[in-house]
Parts: C-alpha cells; structure tokens; sequence
C-alpha cells in the first residue's frame, strides 16, 4: 500500500505545472535567467583548461584513478590558485565600462587630446571601491569612497583617482603605510583598534580635516552613483603654447547628491552589505546611465604666488574667491562588465599614467604614488599588468620584454634596446612642454584653519553638526586615555563649539553605555 501512495504521489507531481511571473527581480538577480534566454541550448562542450572536451564518465570521480581524470586534475588545480593578491586598500569594489565627451572648449588651458573639441568621445573604465573593506566587507562602513577613472586616448592611458571628500588624510607620504595601518585591525587581537586610529590622528593633526569630513553626513553616500568625487591634487596643466595653469578636477553627480545616516546605513548594511555594489548594476541594466559634470577649478602661475595658503597641499581646499571654475565635459556609465574578475579585479590604475598636456601634480604625496601605484600593481598582477585587456592602451610600442604572462606580442622581432639604428620606436619632441618646472617647498606646520572652516561653513546646519559630533562621540568610547584627552582638545582648538559638542556627546553616550552594561536589580 505505501509503494502505491508513493507511485500516485510521483505521477501527480510529473502533471503540476507551477508558473510564476515574477516582475519584480531586479537585473542582479535574474542574470541567469537572461542568460539562458540569450542561448537557446547549451553554448558547446565543455573542456578543459588546455581544450580538451570532457567526456561525461569523467564527470563523476567517485569510484575512479583520480589521477587518471584530466578533467578533475584540471579543476581542483586551478581552484587552489584562482586567487590573486587583494588589494591592501580599496580591496571591496565595482566597476563599469563608460565614455566621456567634451561638452566646453578648454584648449586655453591644455593641449590634453582627450580634452580638445567639443563633442570628443573618448572610452574609459570605472572602478568605484570601499577605502578600508576587504573584498567580503560592506559597502556601508563610513569612510572613504573611491572612484579611479582610465580613460583610453590616443596619447596613452589617462589614469585619474579620487575620493567622495575633497581633502585627503595627509601630505607627507611617509605617512601612508602607518595612516593605512592605525585603521586597519590590531596586529595581535585581530579587531579594529580605535585608541591607534585616533593616536595617529591626533599625532598628525593635518590628517583629522579629512577625517571630520568621513565623520559628517558625507561618510556614507547613498551608493556610488550619488557621490561627487575629488582627484585631491592640484594638476598642472599645459596649452599648445607651453602656458601653465593649476587645477583641481571635480566629479559632480547628475543623480543629485545624496548621503545616509549613520542609522539608515546600519539598517541597510543588515540586510544588503552590497548595496552600492547591487544599485549601480540595477542602474545601468535597466539604461538609467550613472553620470557626472567634470569640471576643474582653475588657477593662474600668477594666481597661486599670489595667494595666502598652499594650493598644492592635499589636506585642505581651496578657499573661496581665489580661483575660477570650468566646466569641460560629461562622463557616462553604459555598461556593466561581462565578468567581475576578468574586468574588475584586473583593472589596474596609476595616477602617474598622464597624458601630453597634463604633466600632473607636483606635490610630494604624488610623486611617491608614482612609484608605488606601479609596485601595487606589478605585485599584484604581475610587471605585464598593462597587457590586460582592460589595462591596455590604444597604441604601445614599448622597449619592455618577457616576464610572465600575458606578454601581448612581445613587441615581435623589433630591436629590444635602445638607442638602436635599426629603426626601433623613437621619442618625440614636445615643443609645448613648458621648459620651467615650479619646485615646491611645503610646510608640517600644523593649521586647523581648514577644519574650523569645514565644521562652521562646509557644514550648513546644526543637524549636521550633531551628527558629525554624534559619529565622533561615538567611536571614542573605547579610546583610552591619554589618547582620549588629546582628541577632545584638539576638538576644543579647531573649535570651541565642537570641543564642548564632542565632550557632552561623549559623556550622554558613555552613560548610556554604562546603562547597558550595567546588571539588572532584581525585587
């Protein structure tokens, strides 16, 4: 009798038909499915790594001389080394493929190609990251924001990077592998120290401007398409007439600028740790195009020795009425990549990737990443890194050769030195280089001029304020003293009302901590 139930019970589920249209799933979601709808049958046979087609007895390894499978050999091998280096800083990320065109003529102030005639159209790829979060981490954590712009020109790659503030933590290069570390986790107990990241803070008072910024509304954007970002240097630029101006590119977001608090972020981080990830994929399957205006304040040679402040100083802004702003063009978003890792994790940007035009920053902090942005990069991927499809330029000839792979052509049988008289690549002459370079002498002394002004004027409401203090007090709960004394008096010196904030905040919230901890009284 039970063999019966069973035998009706199988039929009648081979005649249930269940359809669901479900209208709701987002693109992210339903990716497979447009896939299968894209190939009507399989897309061929499957192989291995070297293209061998796998026969269906292989498919199953039980029972079988291991050794014997390709197939399993080919497998279990390449998953113990699918992996590569992650990124030590803006490891968690996205990217999309995109262009930029040229909407204002600013061939007064560059020669830059990409940047000449109204109308260019020039490919790029995007790359927005997660300052500290490892690749599992969460698109929500406050902190800095990335966005790392390659433009693809006829004059070589044009690597552009920038952040959601437009001041960055520090200008002594030295400083950023002890910066990096005093916020990542504590060497022994393996958790988030706050007492180091406020120490170095603390010790380094240039760096906390751009920290007040990651603490106020501005440390959590509402996801990548609705932040502005901000390269953080000063560029030079050249015209065709070998004339010099300096100036500092701005992204602006055309989906309006919008931020989270600190509780609407914990409560999306609750449920979706890839939000920002999930939106700007949403967004461009269903052709709602992320964009931004580019723009740069614009300086003079004259202008800049003319000023009271350091314009080349990445710690702070530029103040008000002291410069000009041009608009040059609009970059757009239009296409997710086909596969994450191949694109995304391979993309591999240098700010010292420059473009006639623009010779770039002269300040210390960008003539260290010229070399270990280069270094990052080779660690990680390996010295033919630009050889990836989305790292490779338009046009290269280059004297480099072999290494490990991908070698592209390995420049064939041309000459592999030079100088050579066998009709090798040769240089140009740029005769609009300007012949001068401006040498910079910069100054450690300490000025929370910038910070008094971001928490009085930046910052445009009281509600701001509280929240900014709120996040500050906060994250002081675990400090410990003396470290803990010394934020609160440099609080006190950018600003009298901010020290006397951050101290209530502090001691409501450590009562209130105190209040949770404390055991319940029974009757």
């Amino acid at each position: 009798m039970p063999a019966l139930w069973l035998l009706l019970f199988v039929g009648c589920a081979h005649c249930i038909r269940v359809h669901y249209d479900n209208t709701t799933v987002s693109s992210n979601a339903k990716q497979l499915y447009d896939f299968k709808a894209k190939y009507s049958t399989p897309i061929g046979l499957w192989t291995t790594s070297a293209g061998k087609p796998a026969e269906i007895r292989d498919t199953v390894s039980i029972n079988s001389d291991l050794f014997s499978n390709p197939l399993h050999l080919d497998l279990t091998m390449h998953f113990d080394a699918e992996r590569i280096p992650e990124r030590v800083i803006y490891a968690k990320g996205t990217g999309a493929h995109g262009h930029f065109i040229v909407t204002n003529d600013v061939s007064k102030y560059t020669k830059a190609d990409l940047f000449n005639g109204v109308g260019k159209k020039t490919p790029l790829f995007v790359r927005f990251s997660q300052g500290l979060q490892s690749l599992g981490g969460s698109d929500l954590a406050r902190g800095l924001k990335g966005m790392a712009v390659k433009f693809y020109t006829k004059d070589g790659n044009f690597d552009i990077i920038g952040v959601q503030t437009p001041v960055y933590l520090y200008r002594d290069p030295l400083y950023f592998g002890s910066l990096v570390r005093s916020f990542k986790k504590n060497p022994k107990t393996n958790l988030i120290d706050v007492t180091s990241r406020w120490d170095f803070l603390t010790m380094v008072p240039s760096s906390l401007h751009g920290y007040l910024w990651t603490q106020s509304d501005y440390g959590v954007p509402d996801g990548y398409r609705k932040m502005d970002i901000f390269p953080v240097h000063t560029y030079e630029l050249n015209n065709k007439h070998g004339d010099r101006y300096y100036v500092r590119f701005n992204f602006r977001t055309e989906q309006g600028l919008a931020n989270l608090t600190s509780a609407q972020a914990a409560e999306l981080a609750g449920r979706d740790p890839d939000y920002y990830t999930r939106d700007l994929y949403n967004a461009i399957e269903r052709k709602d195009y992320p964009s931004w205006q580019l723009e740069m304040d614009v300086m003079s040679l004259h202008d800049i020795k003319s000023i009271d402040y350091d314009p080349f100083d990445l710690t702070r802004q530029w103040k008000r009425g002291t410069y000009r702003t041009i608009q040059i063009g609009r970059l757009v978003l239009t296409e997710n990549p086909i596969n994450h890792f191949r694109v995304v994790e391979h993309s591999a940007f240098n700010p010292g990737n420059l473009v006639p035009g623009i010779p770039g920053p002269v300040d210390y902090v960008f003539k260290a990443r010229r070399l270990f942005y280069q270094h990052s990069q080779s660690h990680r991927l390996g010295i033919n890194f630009n050889n990836i499809e989305v790292n490779e330029p338009i046009h290269a000839l280059t004297y480099n050769r072999d290494g490990p792979p991908p070698l592209g052509k390995n420049m064939m049988d041309a000459p592999n030195y030079y100088p050579n008289s066998f009709n090798g690549p040769i240089p140009y002459v740029d005769e609009s280089q300007p012949s001068e370079k401006l040498l910079l002498l910069q100054s450690n002394a300490i000025d929370l001029e910038p910070h008094s002004d971001f928490y009085n004027n930046v910052l445009k409401t009281e509600d701001e304020r509280q929240r900014m203090v709120d996040n500050i007090a906060g994250s002081l709960l675990s400090v410990t003293s003396p470290v803990l004394q010394r934020v609160i008096n440099f609080m006190h010196l950018i600003d009298p009302d901010l020290g006397k904030r951050v101290t209530l905040a502090f001691e409501i919230a450590r009562a209130a901590a105190r209040q949770l901890t404390a055991p319940s009284v029974k009757n």
